[in-house]
C-alpha cells in the first residue's frame, strides 16, 4: 500500500494564515482612510479662528469698559450674521451677591454650536 506524502500541509496551511493577514491589513488599511477623511472634514467645519476673533473681540471690549455698549454689540452681531451666517449672543450681568460679572458668548453657525461663560470678580 501507498504511504500518504503529509509533509507540504504545513505549507498549505502558512498560505492560509498569509492570506488571512493580507486580508486583515487590506481592512485595517481601508478604515484608516476613512477615519483620517472624517477627522480632517470635521475640523475644517469647526470655525475655531471664527470664535477665537469673536472672543477676542469682547475680551477686548470688556478691557476697555465698553462690554455693556448695546451698539457695540449689536455691531459685532450682525458683523458675524453677514460674514459667517453665525448667530451670536453675547450676555453680561453682574452678580452682586458674590460680587461676579458674568460674559457669556453663544456662537452657533448651523455647524458649530460654542457656548462660553467667562467669570471674574471684582
Amino acid at each position: 500500500m501507498a504511504r500518504l506524502n503529509d509533509e507540504g500541509q504545513w505549507i498549505v496551511l502558512m498560505g492560509f494564515v498569509i492570506s488571512i493577514s493580507i486580508f486583515i491589513l487590506a481592512i485595517i488599511v481601508s478604515q484608516s482612510a476613512l477615519v483620517g477623511q472624517t477627522t480632517s472634514e470635521s475640523v475644517l467645519e469647526f470655525s475655531k479662528n471664527d470664535i477665537q476673533d469673536l472672543r477676542s473681540e469682547i475680551m477686548s471690549l470688556k478691557e476697555r469698559g465698553l462690554v455693556n455698549d448695546t451698539n457695540l454689540k449689536d455691531d459685532i452681531v450682525s458683523i458675524a450674521l453677514q460674514k459667517q451666517n453665525a448667530v451670536i449672543v453675547i450676555e453680561n450681568r453682574t452678580d452682586s451677591v458674590s460680587r461676579t460679572e458674568f460674559i457669556s458668548i453663544h456662537f452657533n453657525n448651523g455647524i458649530t454650536i460654542y457656548n462660553e461663560t467667562y467669570e471674574e470678580n471684582y
